[in-house]
């Protein structure tokens, strides 16, 4: 599969459909060789962005904001070539996904506060002197922004995008 594809199949589908496949892309790409802690943490960082509506409406408009995610910094022509990574990918999305429908105060959550992560191996952006909630394999987190959820999250998340 191509992230082109998927990301066309994705504008085709409803939000509750297309939120998964948008997550669990990006995990795949930013995390596919990571532990499935590490990834769960990926996953957070989108959701916890999408709830504050600063990035977008929902996770396909976050993941797909301008430099912010691998499917906006990777060429759409790239494949994802490796069917047990992305398995793996799909699953941690929709744990994730349902952990993070629970309230704030019952979520177990790995990157509390975190809003941003870097591969500091591979990249040194301006905002890592920021602080680290923590660093899961490659990746560590950080609280750039203190992002708090909408007052209106849930009922944005079950508006239509078409």
């Amino acid at each position: 599969m191509e992230l082109s594809f998927l990301l066309w199949l994705a504008s085709l589908l409803p939000p509750a459909q297309a939120e998964p496949l948008c997550l669990a892309t990006t995990v795949y790409l930013e995390a596919r060789d990571q532990s499935e802690l590490g990834q769960r943490a990926v996953a957070e960082v989108a959701l916890r962005r999408r709830d504050s509506g600063y990035w977008g409406d929902d996770v396909c408009a976050v993941v797909t904001a301008p430099k912010q995610f691998a499917p906006t910094l990777v060429p759409p022509s790239t494949r994802l070539g490796t069917p047990e990574a992305w398995e793996r990918a799909v699953a941690v999305a929709f744990a994730t996904q349902k952990e993070w429908a629970r309230p704030p105060t019952e979520r177990r959550e790995v990157v509390p506060g975190a809003s941003h992560f870097a591969a500091l191996r591979l990249a040194n952006p301006n905002w890592a002197t920021y602080p680290r909630v923590a660093t899961i394999d490659d990746h560590t987190f950080f609280r750039v922004k203190r992002l708090r959820p909408r007052e209106d999250s849930a009922n944005a998340r079950r508006g239509s995008r078409h």
